[in-house]
């Protein structure tokens, strides 16, 4: 039996909390034993990608405590019971089932007399299918020229995860010859996004996606009838160059204003449907249905990964605990998201919405107050932009911020120039290296504008390469971290009641139903 209990009530937390400042590095990374310590703090993941925590504030002692919390929160077995299609939603009373979508990780799934995962597989059937039959010519425009870029309208978990998967494996693509379409994405509901995006395509060979589950999300609708405003002024039949992403419930499924429908349901959440339709369709089309797949099996292998009950072989586990230690325990308030890579440079965006609106959350489960921190501020930036930006505060700021850093050995495009004897790669990767110590162990200097006092702790995601597969093993790892932080603060990660009082309020200035304060701030902008 599960017991859904908050955090504090749990003996093995109350023991973590008398460890705080138990463990420092800095002397040991900095002297002979730190090349020992790299080697001994590592957790192999899939996809050939490794997490070292060496840099972490943890130790032996500490290990022993979080794998007493993870067997005490249950947390493997929450996990377990999600994927089997327990109702883990409790806000909405859904079950969650984004795993579901890249493979089979327990018992078949049933709902409303349908299997899902054959449900998902079909979905990603049709989709292959149809980006077959537009990069063979068999789908065109209306004069049959093929299509050459695929634009994606969406907002929030319709636009920031396919953007940053899109981003991530676009070198990639070019280099391997696998680029079949450009991708661009409309966002906002600033008619300067959609303008700027539209004046740099070629609308004739444009190929538009319509993202929305339930089809009436108003700012992706607003989007779509400013693009098929200019697409009807180009001359141009809206219905021949535009695809629906939605459920099989909305006003856009079946619907003869788009060329083809593909479906999501209830059960996967926007902020974690880069793995589905959702991001399967602008993906599929821009880089081939094979490199999708190996997206989704490298999703896959991390999912299968972290079922493991030993937290020094789950890597998402023991991240989600030692993340957990940081912000409950030594009070860290946010963590920085670091990719040594700038086809990752979209990442930290994704991941502030798909951790902070999964943990950013002030009741638990059943709507009860907690009485502890919940989910840190996420922010981030690509090395070695974010070097020469906010690290001044991350090295000699008041707050301590826990760093994760990304980085991998080879770039993606295999071009390179040696310059004063090492490559503009070798570089960046000494960048990454120096800053992680540099962070934990700092620089004595009786001049205190010159004193880095170090025990800045950080972990390091490493790999040969960002591969579709190694990609889909970094997004199945963050999104395994923060589910298993939500059950140890024991709440319900997959809603997100928090963007729904904006809405409300919005719509009550459109309608001129405003007073006081509202109408004030409404009548700035002659609304």
């Amino acid at each position: 039996m599960i017991n859904w209990e908050n955090l504090d009530k749990l003996e093995s937390f109350k023991k973590l909390q008398s460890l705080r400042n138990l463990v420092s590095v800095q002397q040991e990374l900095a002297g002979t034993g730190g090349a020992e310590r790299v080697a001994k703090y590592a957790v192999p993941m899939s996809a050939g990608l490794t997490y070292n925590y060496a840099a972490k504030q943890i130790n032996t002692q500490l290990l022993t405590v979080l794998q007493a919390l993870s067997d005490e929160a249950q947390l493997v077995q929450k996990f377990e019971a999600l994927y089997n299609g327990d109702v883990i939603n409790t806000g909405e009373k859904r079950k969650v089932l984004h795993h579901l979508v890249r493979g089979q990780l327990g018992k078949d799934v049933e709902y409303d007399g349908k299997n899902a995962r054959a449900f998902y597989k079909a979905q990603q059937d049709a989709i292959a299918a149809f980006a077959g039959n537009v990069h063979d010519g068999k789908i065109t425009n209306a004069k049959g020229e093929k299509f050459t870029t695929v634009i994606q309208i969406g907002i929030g978990g319709s636009d920031l995860g396919p953007r940053a998967m899109y981003l991530a494996l676009e070198q990639w693509a070019r280099a391997h010859g696998t680029l079949k379409m450009n991708a661009k994405f409309i966002s906002n509901v600033d008619p300067d996004d959609g303008a700027g995006v539209i004046a740099s395509a070629d609308l004739a060979h444009s190929l538009f996606i319509l993202v929305s589950k339930s089809g009436t999300t108003q700012e992706t609708l607003a989007n779509e009838l400013f693009v098929k405003d200019f697409l009807s002024k180009a001359g141009l039949d809206p219905a021949k160059h535009m695809i629906a992403v939605t459920s099989e419930t909305s006003p856009l499924a079946n619907n003869p204003a788009y060329l083809a429908s593909f479906y999501i349901d209830d059960f996967i959440g926007g902020r974690f449907s880069s793995t589905s339709a959702v991001g399967g369709a602008v993906l599929s089309l821009a880089f081939g249905s094979a490199a999708f797949a190996d997206f989704l099996t490298g999703a896959h292998e991390a999912d299968v990964s972290a079922k493991n009950a030993d937290i020094t072989k789950n890597a998402a586990l023991l991240d989600a605990l030692i993340g957990l230690y940081e912000r409950n325990v030594q009070g860290y308030p946010a963590t920085a998201i670091l990719p040594y890579s700038q086809a990752l440079s979209r990442f930290p965006a994704h991941l502030q919405q798909a951790d902070m609106e999964s943990n950013g959350k002030q009741v638990n489960r059943r709507g009860e107050p907690v009485a502890y921190a919940t989910g840190p501020v996420i922010f981030g930036e690509p090395g070695t932009n974010g070097q020469h930006s906010f690290y001044q505060l991350l090295h000699q700021g008041t707050d301590i911020v826990p760093l994760q850093f990304v980085g991998f050995l080879d770039n993606q495009s295999g071009k390179d120039v040696t310059v004063d004897g090492s490559t503009s790669q070798k570089k960046l990767c000494a960048n990454l290296a120096a800053q992680i110590v540099a962070f934990a162990c700092g620089k004595q200097d009786t001049d205190p504008n010159k004193n880095f006092p170090g025990g800045r702790p950080s972990s390091l995601i490493y790999g040969k390469t960002l591969t579709p597969e190694s990609l889909g093993a970094l997004l199945a790892h963050y999104e395994n971290k923060i589910m298993f932080q939500g059950f140890l603060w024991n709440l319900n990660s997959f809603d997100q009641e928090g963007v729904q009082l904006g809405k409300k309020l919005t719509k009550q200035v459109l309608s001129g139903g405003t007073d006081g304060a509202l109408k004030a701030f409404a009548n700035i902008f002659g609304i």
